[in-house]
């Protein structure tokens, strides 16, 4: 073997043995969302709780967008009762769930939640007001949240099949200004009333 060859051999090697170890230590998405998200948001981010959104099928960038504004307290935290693991029972919220996390992790649990399937969530709706809500969406959401609100896109995330409760508890930040708004939104939600309100509600939990 020549010395260029030899050379070219240590090259390869050097590589192979840098890459294993960088792998290796790679963000593992699908273990911090089944350690970090699971025990609230459900397995693969299907959510069986009404306070607590289904996030699995949501962009990727969306999910990283709401972490950064979790961990610089720009949405309100609010506590919940974990549901499942170890810590089963006890209280959390979203600021103190993400403030251990580096960009890298929060990249990788966001690629792995995007990848999942969105499961709409089982609930009662009155399809009264579900049918009232079709003209609601078309004039007030349609132009951002298209499909009827089951498109995630990267700046909003899904509607239809989304829990009512989440839905009316994030409406209600955005008026308050509890959560952050743009003026483009707020223009379209301050014209939709409390009725109108109750009938999208109603027409996004009929998309299950």
């Amino acid at each position: 073997m020549n010395k260029y060859m030899t050379r070219a051999l240590l090259v390869l090697l050097s590589g192979a043995a840098i890459a294993i170890p960088m792998e290796a230590f790679a963000a593992d998405g699908a273990t911090i969302a089944d350690q970090q998200c699971a025990q609230c948001h459900g397995k693969n981010g299907a959510s069986t709780d009404a306070s607590v959104p289904i996030i699995g099928g949501y962009s990727a960038k969306y999910i990283v967008e709401s972490m950064k504004s979790f961990k610089k307290k720009l949405r309100t935290c609010a506590e919940v009762t974990v549901l499942s693991g170890p810590k089963k029972g006890t209280k959390s919220d979203m600021c103190k769930v993400v403030a251990d996390l580096s960009d890298a992790d929060s990249e990788a649990v966001a690629k792995y939640l995007a990848s999942q399937k969105f499961v709409p969530a089982k609930q009662p709706y009155d399809a009264a007001k579900a049918a009232k809500g079709v003209a609601v969406y078309k004039l007030r959401c349609e132009k951002c949240h298209e499909n009827g609100g089951s498109s995630p896109d990267e700046d909003n995330g899904i509607l239809a099949g989304q829990w009512m409760g989440y839905i009316r508890e994030q409406i209600a930040g955005f008026r308050s200004g509890k959560r952050p708004r743009d003026d483009k939104m707020m223009q379209r939600l301050d014209k939709v009333t409390k009725e109108d309100e109750e009938a999208l509600l109603h027409y996004f939990a009929k998309g299950q």
